[in-house]
């Protein structure tokens, strides 16, 4: 009996810390934050508004694509890959958003 309640403490501890863990680990996820981003990564290039080297009538998903793979234009700066750099697909489609937002 006496090892039953041991093993059952135990058990009741290991799965409030994987608890822990799984919400902390969303919390990452859930932390982007894309005027933050976008201030940080993109404004230098882009301005505050997009109103630079940002084209609003591309496809969303060519859009999409060129923050994750980046794009070399005819005449410098080039726009950096944002993938390797740890952005997702989903991070980068709220960037878009964030800088068709913008233009409005």
């Amino acid at each position: 009996m006496k090892t039953f309640k041991v093993t059952t403490v135990i058990l009741g501890i290991a799965l409030i810390v994987a608890g822990f863990a799984m919400v902390s680990a969303r919390g990452n996820q859930d932390q982007f934050d894309v005027a933050t981003t976008y201030k940080s990564k993109c404004v230098a290039c882009h301005g505050p508004t997009a109103e630079k080297k940002f084209d609003p009538s591309i496809a969303e998903a060519e859009l999409v694509q060129i923050v994750l793979k980046g794009k070399k234009p005819e005449k410098p700066p080039n726009m950096p890959a944002y993938e390797e750099k740890g952005i997702t697909e989903d991070q980068a489609k709220a960037l878009v958003a964030h800088m068709k937002s913008l233009k409005q």
